[in-house]
């Protein structure tokens, strides 16, 4: 008899959406079932920011991004 090792199931990878706003609202996505809406600044060093309930990344597009006023 042989022992089979099951490969453990990686963590499905947090979304990453691609946005053009410096400043940006997360809640999660999932209407009821998501997390309180949150707002993150992304900071203009790195380009992105991950949102600290659901991982979510947000990655600003240079090209066409702008401030909000």
């Amino acid at each position: 008899m042989t022992a089979t090792a099951s490969k453990p199931e990686a963590p499905e990878a947090p979304e990453t959406e691609v946005v053009t706003s410096w400043k940006i609202a997360c809640d999660g996505g999932e209407g009821g079932l998501g997390h309180p809406r949150v707002w993150l600044a992304i900071p203009r060093d790195t380009g992105f920011v991950e949102c600290g309930y659901c991982d979510k990344k947000y990655v600003i597009d240079r090209a066409r991004a702008h401030d909000d006023h």
